[in-house]
């Protein structure tokens, strides 16, 4: 079982695999490592015509296009709810490579500059970003009404609009999308981690100058 492929939770999993590992990383701090973005792309191609002859099922895009969403919001209602209860401790713990002041501080600032509802719109297609904006909206203090309305409006955009992206490709390239479809793939990859990797180097540049 290799739930970090994205081929292998379609082919395998099916909709039941989906829609956990979209809860899991949106949700839970173990699914910093999940594939979120390449999994809905893959999952919008196992929805398209060449479904069949690609991974040998068909997913309902219709069905998918309703439940991506929902399990992608409702995991990062529970990653608000356990940020506002909990975070503070986890967060103050000088030792935690995950959990920090500095976080939580850059989190602030981050919502301050792009608002609310970009912060989480941009945060979707980010990698690890996705997964930690949730608990630390919670930890900030953003209300949950408030958070509820832009998460509601992220999870769609995010989810629905990588399916559709998949299923789109997946019906014009009938009888040829093997041939497209890991190179895309991984440049949605490289692609997402692109944000990441700024901000290693920026964080590694402040590091440098303080020493």
């Amino acid at each position: 079982m290799n739930i970090l492929d994205p081929h292998y939770i379609v082919t395998t999993l099916g909709m039941v695999g989906i829609l956990t590992i979209l809860f899991v990383e949106t949700g839970l701090l173990i699914g910093l490592v999940f594939p979120g973005d390449s999994l809905l792309f893959i999952a919008g191609v196992a929805a398209s015509a060449t479904a069949m002859e690609t991974f040998g099922i068909q997913l309902p895009i219709s069905i998918l296009l309703l439940t991506a969403p929902l399990f992608a919001i409702l995991g990062s209602h529970l990653g608000h709810l356990l940020g506002a209860t909990y975070g503070r401790k986890l967060f103050s713990r000088p030792d935690s490579r995950i959990f920090s002041q500095a976080k939580v501080q850059r989190t602030e600032k981050w919502l301050s500059k792009y608002g609310l509802g970009k912060a989480l719109i941009l945060a979707r297609f980010i990698p690890v970003v996705r997964t930690l904006i949730n608990p630390l909206c919670g930890i900030v203090g953003i209300p949950a009404a408030k958070f509820a309305i832009w998460n509601l409006i992220s999870g769609i955009i995010w989810t629905d609009g990588i399916i559709l992206a998949g299923f789109t490709l997946g019906e014009k390239l009938s009888g040829s999308v093997d041939k497209y479809l890991l190179p895309i793939v991984g440049v949605i990859i490289i692609l997402s981690l692109i944000p990441v990797a700024i901000e290693f180097i920026k964080e590694w540049q402040t590091r440098k100058h303080l020493t």
